[in-house]
């Protein structure tokens, strides 16, 4: 059943800042810029230092490997699909990660700190991810529709109804995927996915509302039609404190043995290392999502047809932040209304955490995402007993 926390209807009628810490700005490319005066003066300053910040490219290390063993399943254009799976049946769980500066590997970052591990300690046996490739720059027109379709072919590899899981920008994908084709979703879970973005106001939206799109497509052109991730960590910075990366991650100061300068060195190259997005893809986010709020307004198309979000009657669970700087929380659980799923089959859970802290917080994985297993297990659990 649905569960509203008094905090997210205080933070609502507040409008409260969620200042969280300001690395978290990354998570989508110059969205989270106060003001298109000071978007305007950091792109021109960065791109007056392009040489330099171009000579520092070998400084950015490779990715952090995957937490657990995975095998590719399939190669398609837009991703490759991992296998987490540790057994040939069971129900299929499929992870819709996030597509935007930093690679899929938030799904499954380290030990104690891995969606993937989580599920499957749960019990879940057939877990997979959308490894979203960095585009190249033949697929610089690739649009939304294009992620979309190969989410189709994967899903219909391992066999519909599936139970899919939108991590932030994956969550939206998620529902409008689960809005055109209702039959092949079984369970649906989004976390810190921004859904109607006017719900309420958050560091995000009020960032990309003060931006003319113009700045976005000059962005895009300066790519020659992509959005380079390498240009993107450039103009943010790369540094990271320390103290910023134990709140992320929701780690005690070290003991002493070098468990903590571990994980900070893990994640510092995880934040290192980069995508690029196509332009197309990222200016139709850019004003479908954000500007125009179609999504939940019933006015996007994917695949030839409008979306109908009341189309989606599976069972849905939502998990926010409520310290989220960037997804406000009710942006995520406007979603209630928006579907058709009954009221009783709606769960919404409100996590102690900022936002990037839904996915790597070691709390939050003991904890919200625990329930979210269980959730998960729940009806397959009682299948079983009858």
């Amino acid at each position: 059943m649905i569960k509203e926390p008094d905090s997210v209807k205080a933070g609502a009628e507040s409008e409260r800042g969620f200042g969280g810490p300001p690395l978290l700005s990354f998570l989508w490319p110059l969205f989270a810029a106060t003001s298109a005066v000071h978007m305007t003066t950091s792109v021109l300053r960065f791109w007056s230092d392009l040489s330099s910040s171009e000579s520092q490219d070998e400084a950015i290390e490779t990715a952090p490997d995957w937490t657990t063993q995975n095998e590719v399943r399939l190669e398609l254009p837009t991703m490759r699909l991992r296998d987490f799976s540790t057994s040939d049946s069971g129900q299929v769980i499929l992870i819709c990660a996030p597509y935007a500066l930093h690679q899929a590997t938030i799904a499954d970052f380290a030990p104690g700190h891995s969606v993937v591990q989580t599920l499957s300690k749960a019990g879940l046996s057939r877990v997979l991810v959308t490894d979203w490739r960095s585009a190249s720059p033949e697929m610089r027109y690739f649009s939304i529709d294009s992620y979309l379709a190969d989410l189709n072919i994967a899903i219909d590899e391992f066999g519909a109804p599936v139970d899919l899981i939108g991590l932030c920008q994956g969550g939206w994908m998620a529902l409008v995927y689960a809005a055109r084709f209702p039959h092949k979703v079984r369970r649906i879970v989004l976390v810190g996915a921004p859904i109607d973005v006017r719900a309420a106001s958050s560091n995000l939206t009020r960032g990309v509302a003060d931006i003319p799109l113009s700045t976005f497509d000059g962005l895009v052109r300066l790519g020659e039609g992509r959005i380079l991730g390498k240009h993107v960590l450039n103009l943010w910075g790369r540094s990271l404190l320390a103290r910023e990366t134990d709140h992320v991650l929701q780690e005690a100061p070290d003991d002493g043995d070098g468990h903590l300068v571990e994980l900070e060195h893990r994640f510092n190259r995880w934040y290192k290392c980069v995508v690029d997005l196509p332009g197309t893809y990222y200016l139709q986010v850019v004003r479908d999502l954000f500007k125009d709020n179609r999504i939940s307004e019933g006015r996007f198309v994917a695949l030839g047809r409008r979306i109908d979000l009341k189309s989606v009657c599976a069972p849905i669970f939502l998990l926010a932040g409520r310290d989220d700087e960037l997804v406000h929380p009710q942006q995520l659980f406007a979603v209630a209304s928006l579907v058709g799923t009954p009221k009783h089959c709606l769960e919404k859970a409100l996590a102690p955490c900022s936002h990037l802290s839904l996915f790597l917080g070691a709390q939050t994985m003991t904890g919200a995402w625990r329930n979210i297993a269980q959730w998960l297990r729940a009806d397959l659990d009682k299948a079983l007993a009858s």
